[in-house]
């Protein structure tokens, strides 16, 4: 099953959110064993970037730690390209976060089996399946 989680499952796991940690790092670990394709958009390597260096502002070695957290998330995800039409197919979306739309547009283009967010209000009326983190875990699509 192809997936594309969205950036605060990401952030959950990277930054070790709790209550959130352990059902994203159930999901990574699915994609680590290929059990589950997992997959992130251009668009929010860009963004992950951005929040990791922030994470390490006043550190020493900020750029660093930023790329070698996307070095790590590059080798466990395929990266899907955010195409122009992307961004233009995200006004069809009756959603009225235009970044989240523009995910559901790269998902739809790619041929994404599930989105996986802890903000599905964001993703209504996505033509592709939208769960959170503990409903896929529950769903069909994974299995321990």
């Amino acid at each position: 099953m192809k997936i594309l989680l969205d950036t605060n499952i990401i952030l959950d796991v990277l930054q070790q959110r709790e209550p959130w940690f352990d059902d994203g790092k159930a999901i990574f670990l699915s994609i680590a064993v290929k059990q589950h394709e997992g997959f992130i958009t251009a668009k929010q390597a860009a963004d992950i970037h951005f929040f990791a260096r922030r994470q390490f502002r006043g550190q020493d070695h900020v750029d660093e730690k930023a790329r070698k957290i996307l070095s790590g998330l590059f080798t466990l995800f395929d990266i899907i390209d955010t195409l122009g039409e992307d961004c233009k197919n995200a006004f069809s979306f009756a959603n009225n976060d235009y970044e989240d739309a523009m995910l559901i547009a790269s998902a739809v283009r790619s041929n994404v089996d599930c989105i996986i967010t802890r903000n599905t209000d964001h993703f209504k009326g996505s033509p592709v399946r939208v769960f959170r983190p503990d409903e896929f875990l529950k769903s069909e699509g994974f299995t321990e």
